[in-house]
């Protein structure tokens, strides 16, 4: 007979309250990974609709708070585990050109988000959560950002709007961007470039680079890992903003711990100091976390309150991407 030790009732008890909503979310994870890799769609966009479709469970009381955990700190552990993911000789390994390519579209594209936000009367929060969802890595971009944005009432549904919303484009982006590039006479080389600098998610820019050629993949699958590898800055530098200048109730804001395994975790892996199989265990734990994050995101918010957002939303997210698309087109004809 298993005695309980008196210290153990406290967390079997909480396990035992959140458990029930994890395992709501991580069976949506696995249906939406089953769907994606059958039918190739986007797993984020299958897991946020699945989660849309189940969303009376986010008022059901024995699934709430594991939806709740899982939306929330399981959010910030997928994306520390992002680390695992990149190097630091994946960088250098780029050289100057495509950096400075991507440097330049970063910036201007999250000031140009914040801009046109503004003038749409939307806060600038939303600009800047849509405009580093644009410019870095779509949807791991949209959550990492957004768990260190200072909150609002329409937060959650402003996150998972943009989700939807850089997913969606990155699939039209994924069919159309080839066939522009190539018409506008660029080789495949300077394809790839643009490809890895334009497409919001990695998977498509994958799927669009090795569709031209095998060139154009791996030139665009670098150039685009370049972009991720900017997300530690972009997410920092917003952490430290935040912090300063507190919540919207004027309540300050904690630093994000998250952040800083996050840069760790990059550091470790740089320097090799994480075995490739347990690098692969960690990214491999990150993708379900975060892909079981974006079903409690869209098991917490009903299609009516997507709805109710507008179009003025989707018109700051496609502004963003034109421009960005707009931007590395001229810069490349400039070099």
């Amino acid at each position: 007979m298993m005695i309980d030790h008196p210290r153990l009732l406290p967390l079997r008890a909480t396990m035992g309250r959140l458990m029930p909503g994890i395992a709501v979310s991580f069976t949506v994870a696995a249906a939406a990974t089953f769907l994606s890799e059958h039918y190739g769609a986007p797993v984020m966009l299958f897991a946020l609709l699945l989660g849309m479709a189940l969303h009376f469970l986010a008022a059901d009381p024995k699934c709430a708070p594991g939806i709740e955990f899982t939306a929330r700190r399981l959010l910030r552990w997928g994306i520390a585990l992002l680390g695992a993911r990149i190097t630091f000789a994946q960088i250098s390994g780029l050289g100057a050109g495509p950096i400075a390519l991507v440097m330049i579209c970063l910036v201007a594209t999250i000031g140009f988000g914040v801009l046109i936000a503004r003038l749409l009367g939307r806060r600038w929060t939303f600009g800047v959560l849509t405009g580093g969802a644009v410019a870095i890595c779509g949807a791991s971009a949209a959550l990492a950002i957004s768990a260190v944005l200072p909150k609002d009432r329409d937060h959650e549904q402003h996150t998972l709007f943009t989700v939807i919303a850089v997913t969606s484009l990155s699939t039209v982006a994924m069919i159309l961007y080839p066939i522009i590039f190539t018409a506008l006479g660029f080789d495949t080389g300077e394809i790839g470039v643009l490809l890895g600098a334009t497409i919001h998610d990695v998977a498509q820019v994958v799927g669009a680079g090795y569709a031209v050629s095998d060139e154009t993949g791996d030139i665009a699958t670098y150039v685009k890992l370049l972009r991720v590898a900017m997300l530690p800055v972009v997410v920092i530098g917003l952490a430290v903003l935040a912090t300063r200048s507190g919540s919207s109730d004027g309540t300050p804001v904690p630093w994000p711990l998250f952040t800083l395994a996050f840069v760790a975790i990059l550091f470790a892996n740089s320097f090799g100091l994480i075995p490739p199989v347990i690098a692969t265990l960690m990214v491999d734990t990150s993708r379900w976390f975060l892909v079981a994050a974006i079903a409690a995101l869209g098991i917490k918010t009903s299609l009516q309150a997507m709805f109710a957002l507008g179009p003025v939303n989707l018109a700051v997210v496609v502004a963003e991407t034109v421009f960005l698309a707009v931007l590395a087109v001229l810069i490349l004809f400039l070099i």
